[in-house]
């Protein structure tokens, strides 16, 4: 994780605007969303008895 302490604010605008142009502003939401399921499930597989206590609360 050293090489993201070396990351400016210069950096992250030029990696967005790069983004943006690749994958244009339709898609981002698209790509949001499914970043979004797969932290979610990569977190539910590392740790699943946190996930299935989530479930048995917002079934309740």
């Amino acid at each position: 994780m050293g090489f993201l302490r070396s990351i400016g604010p210069l950096e992250i605008i030029l990696i967005l605007v790069i983004v943006l142009i690749v994958f244009g502003v339709g898609k981002l939401p698209e790509i949001g969303s499914g970043v979004g399921k797969a932290i979610k499930e990569f977190r539910s597989s590392v740790n699943p008895d946190k996930d299935a206590e989530t479930k048995k609360k917002s079934s309740e």
